[in-house]
């Protein structure tokens, strides 16, 4: 179903009857989606639904898995991501992605939030320098790694280990942020840290976030999709989802009758 959700704020992503198989398993069936700009996005329902493969597939993750076909189309700017002629690497840069458990690199802090602006150019030393400082500020980290900036990222909290990887994905300077269930792994204080990174990031990056976790959704996000066995079941203003659903199974979900 199209979502009904008066977004006032452009559309970023664009979703148009989007099929996809791994093999002869149909995980997505005919979805229909608008994203909005600048805003957060949560991707709620039961495990297996379909909400981190929907997720995938806004920067072709799923192309490494063998077997996997997508049909309809994926818009970014008004561009299809299937489309001929897209380079992925440059589709990545601009659709950065922070994963369920932290995975910084085994390198220093400084060396894991260069390694996307050195991968795809080579800043002077000084630019460099701004550029590490200004993403590790984003993430909320800056003052707590400061003084430690040629230390070990394995030597981290998991909670700050997280927040160098999101660092690490604002550092190439993307339009959006894609989380699959990035507090997951996380105690309660580093979530807490998390949520209300994710809140200060908003108002300058499109952020997509797969969740477990509905109290989640209803604290940081501004429009909720609630996913059903590879179904958009529905898309709303997450105020008026968790207030108001208009479809029985939703009402069923966020109610804790089952998932």
């Amino acid at each position: 179903m199209k979502s009904t959700v008066d977004i006032e704020k452009k559309t970023i992503i664009d979703i148009e009857k989007l099929d996809l198989y791994y093999e002869s398993f149909h995980a997505l069936k005919s979805m229909d989606l608008q994203i909005p700009e600048k805003a957060v996005t949560a991707f709620i329902g039961p495990s297996g639904c379909g909400k981190s493969t929907l997720l995938r597939t806004l920067n072709r993750m799923n192309d490494m898995i063998p077997g996997t076909r997508i049909e309809g189309k994926v818009l970014i700017g008004g561009t299809d991501i299937y489309g001929g002629g897209i380079e992925v690497e440059s589709l990545r840069k601009r659709v950065g992605m922070v994963f369920q458990q932290p995975n910084p690199f085994p390198k220093s802090i400084y060396d894991n939030v260069a390694y996307g602006p050195r991968l795809h150019g080579s800043p002077p030393k000084a630019e460099l320098d701004e550029l590490v400082e200004q993403s590790l500020r984003q993430s909320a980290l800056w003052d707590e790694v400061k003084d430690f900036l040629k230390k070990s990222a394995l030597s981290l909290s998991g909670g700050q280990q997280q927040r160098l990887c999101i660092a690490r994905a604002l550092a190439v300077q993307p339009d959006i942020l894609l989380m699959d269930e990035a507090t997951s792994a996380l105690d309660p204080v580093s979530t807490q840290k998390i949520e209300e990174l994710v809140q200060e990031l908003r108002d300058r990056y499109t952020i997509v976030m797969v969740t477990h976790n509905m109290h989640q959704a209803a604290r940081v996000s501004n429009q909720t999709v609630f996913f059903l066995n590879g179904v958009i079941v529905e898309s709303e203003d997450t105020e008026q989802l968790f207030s108001n659903p208009k479809d029985s199974r939703t009402e069923d979900y966020i109610s804790g009758r089952f998932g």
